[in-house]
């Protein structure tokens, strides 16, 4: 199996008995910014047979409230971390505690008053040095950004903001996330294969029902040999793009929440850019 992505979702449950996996790579939780619970998360997954990365803002709490050894269903412990010089990054551990330990050191302390926003004190090279050495598996999320924001770490290297040899530390990009347009999906993948890079995909579901619209798949048995065909570049992704509507119904799920930490989220956003304009005139 080597890597390619398909622009098409129908089929792939049908197959789901061929002997490889599949997992929706990214996605939230109510733990940050969805308000999908874990025992939802779980039922639909065994129902749709599909494995999944729980990849919540800064924040691990599902996976605290899910079996990571269910029978039914791979579980990979992950996160998002929003860096404070803009990209979000996926990263995936082997296991649990080895997050927990990670969480607890680096990302716990760095905690904005809105945890699910940008770090203090976090680059995407400040989090790699982190990272080094630790047992897991990198993607950039979303890579172009959403909506030319800062939110990708490619959308941050065509703009001059990060050196584009950084991104070649990274295991992968996130070459299919439904939340992007088809340009900037195939985008994402003209720049993974630039940077030499392997390929993940997800939903980066803020709905339940959108777990499984995109999928990674990988011939595997279990977690481990999973994650080690994601970083070896033999991973194949499959799904698509949201509908208009869908998109804007996630949009609307996520803001709402938002709308809740809404002091502590602008002091953050204003932490942010402060910092941001203190660099530039720098």
């Amino acid at each position: 199996m080597s890597a390619r992505v398909v622009h098409d979702v129908t089929g792939w449950r049908e197959a789901a008995g061929c002997g490889a996996l599949y997992a929706d790579m990214h996605f939230h939780t109510n733990c940050s910014d969805s308000y999908t619970d874990a025992r939802s998360l779980m039922r639909l997954a065994r129902r749709r047979r599909t494995g999944l990365a729980v990849t919540d803002h800064n924040l691990i709490g599902t996976l605290g409230r899910i079996d990571l050894d269910d029978p039914e269903v791979m579980v990979i412990p992950g996160i998002e971390v929003s860096t404070s010089d803009g990209p979000h990054i996926l990263v995936y551990f082997y296991e649990m505690d080895e997050l927990e330990e990670f969480w607890e050191k680096e990302i716990r302390p760095r905690l904005p008053p809105c945890p699910w926003l940008a770090l203090r004190d976090c680059t995407v090279e400040g989090l790699l040095d982190m990272l080094e050495g630790r047992s897991c598996v990198t993607s950039a999320a979303h890579p172009m950004g959403y909506l030319g924001s800062d939110k990708g770490l490619e959308a941050c290297i065509a703009k001059g903001r990060i050196p584009s040899g950084l991104a070649r530390r990274l295991d992968a990009y996130e070459v299919l996330c439904s939340g992007m347009t088809r340009a900037g999906n195939l985008a994402a993948r003209q720049a993974a294969d630039r940077h030499g890079l392997s390929y993940t995909g997800g939903t980066d579901g803020h709905l339940l029902s959108e777990l499984g619209n995109v999928v990674t798949v990988c011939d595997a048995t279990d977690r481990h040999g999973f994650l080690d065909a994601v970083s070896g570049g033999r991973s194949v992704v499959i799904g698509r793009e949201k509908t208009v509507p869908e998109k804007i119904q996630t949009g609307s799920a996520s803001f709402s929440k938002f709308v809740m930490r809404a002091p502590s989220s602008v002091y953050t956003k204003a932490t942010r850019n402060t910092g941001l304009a203190a660099r530039k005139r720098r």
